[in-house]
């Protein structure tokens, strides 16, 4: 799974590459893009879990064995950067049944491209806390670094940060990594290239506008 150092791309299964092609498509529907997009989700959670610390756990089993088994080791939170971040919480919920949920607001400027910060909320004890950073399109890598700034300023370690999103385009992944090589990257795919306008070729368009049904599927661009 491991791309790089801090970079860990999900393997390029038939499988994965299948459910690629329909959200990739633009004259799909958006119910088959909500549908594959949930599964990718499942895949990207289950692989930034698996880089989590974990304990021994031993425990007797129905017929009066030991089954040499581990438990989850880390105190751990989801903060999702509104709004496509937030498609990514029913699968957390899912898969870590009461974890805990920040939120971040970034909103980049269409014009200048730059990230602007406009509200957070968070657990109080996140700085104790593991965290999965919730965001799908990683692009320029401008909201990333605001995002996780946002989350040393409240006082999470590097290493305890793990950037879980759906594509990373190569420019944004080396911004983050220059920046914080202790952050972890977990993607389903990495792009070709960002054009001149800033959106991955050969992209997906707007995550957010296609997952809440906000526009039609189109050639628009993304956020992070």
């Amino acid at each position: 799974m491991t791309a790089g150092s801090n970079v860990y791309l999900l393997p390029q299964s038939n499988y994965l590459r299948s459910m690629h092609t329909i959200i990739r498509d633009r004259q799909g529907s958006r119910a088959d893009f909500v549908a594959c997009s949930h599964r990718i989700i499942q895949l990207l959670l289950e692989a930034s879990v698996e880089l989590l610390p974990f304990d021994k756990r031993d425990v007797t089993t129905p017929v009066g064995e030991t089954y040499l088994g581990l438990s989850l080791a880390a105190k751990l939170c989801a903060v999702s950067v509104i709004r496509a971040g937030e498609s990514m919480e029913t699968e957390v919920r899912d898969l870590l049944p009461g974890v805990r949920i920040g939120k971040i607001l970034i909103q980049r400027d269409k014009t200048t491209k730059l990230p602007t910060l406009y509200y957070s909320h968070l657990p109080d004890d996140i700085a104790e806390r593991h965290v999965l950073l919730l965001e799908p399109m990683l692009a320029t890598g401008g909201s990333a670094l605001a995002a996780i700034g946002v989350l040393l300023a409240a006082g999470v370690t590097e290493d305890n940060i793990i950037f879980v999103n759906f594509l990373a385009a190569p420019e944004g992944i080396e911004v983050v990594s220059q920046a914080h090589p202790g952050v972890r990257i977990v993607t389903s795919s990495i792009e070709d290239r960002l054009n001149d306008n800033a959106y991955m070729i050969p992209g997906i368009g707007d995550f957010g506008d296609r997952y809440f049904g906000t526009v039609d599927c189109g050639a628009s661009g993304v956020t992070a």
